[in-house]
């Protein structure tokens, strides 16, 4: 079992094009959500959990959003620089790697923001993380509690938290939510290229080494203009005084 990871990468370098007309004049990951940048939810997520270092990638927007997620003083802030190229989930892990280490890190896209009801979910997806039977461990969903995304489950959970992908399965009971915990080492025999993590999860999945762990709360998928709606009037509502 482990304990919290000193580094986190966090996937911040897309171009945010289902988030027009909100990421006309910045990155995805500056569009905020009740008054803070998705950007920022993620990290505060990752420091509740214990994280101490973020390897962010820039490409989209690359200055403004260097900009401010190096003015953050409470988590140590590098910067992997995508400008030339965008590498994707998969080759942006990849072309970070010698920023990384070789021990595990938690992986996280900007485009989620969640409810913690029963404390760090990060902390207790780390928890339950074991290299020598895992090559990474995801953060899932339930499809029931979510908004925001679209499609009909990504996996299938055996009870001992192995997954399968959903594949021709007409739906599935749980969504990736945008947070896991891997072994940094499961990239290095991938070319250096843009590419999907996906690729290296059913590499995973076929050695049974791909495995879940619920989130535990409510996920909401922040990808487009509605979806932002959406959230901020879930948290507004959530953050009222009863009456």
């Amino acid at each position: 079992m482990s304990a919290t990871p000193h580094t986190a990468m966090v996937l911040a370098a897309g171009l945010g094009t289902r988030m027009r007309p909100l990421t006309n004049d910045r990155p995805k990951a500056l569009v905020s959500v009740r008054g803070r940048a998705l950007i920022d939810h993620v990290l505060d997520r990752l420091i509740g959990a214990g994280v101490k270092r973020a390897v962010v990638n820039v490409h989209a927007f690359a200055d403004l959003l260097e900009a401010h997620v190096t003015r953050r003083t409470d988590i140590e802030i590098v910067i992997s620089d995508e400008r030339g190229q965008l590498m994707e989930t998969g080759g942006g892990v990849r072309q970070a790697r010698p920023l990384l280490g070789d021990d595990p890190i938690v992986v996280c896209n900007i485009d989620s923001v969640w409810e913690e009801p029963n404390g760090s979910a990060i902390a207790r997806l780390c928890a339950g993380f074991d290299a020598s039977r895992m090559g990474a461990r995801l953060m899932l969903a339930a499809m029931e509690q979510q908004l925001g995304y679209e499609g009909a489950g990504d996996f299938v959970m055996d009870h001992a938290g192995a997954l399968l992908f959903r594949d021709e399965r007409p739906s599935a009971p749980w969504a990736y939510m945008g947070a896991q915990i891997i072994d940094p080492r499961i990239v290095d025999s991938e070319p250096l290229e843009p590419f999907s993590f996906t690729r290296v999860w059913r590499r995973l999945a076929s050695e049974g080494r791909l495995h879940g762990a619920p989130l535990g709360g409510y996920w909401m998928h922040v990808g487009d203009p509605e979806a932002r709606e959406q959230a901020e009037a879930r948290l507004t509502a959530a953050a009222a005084p009863s009456p």
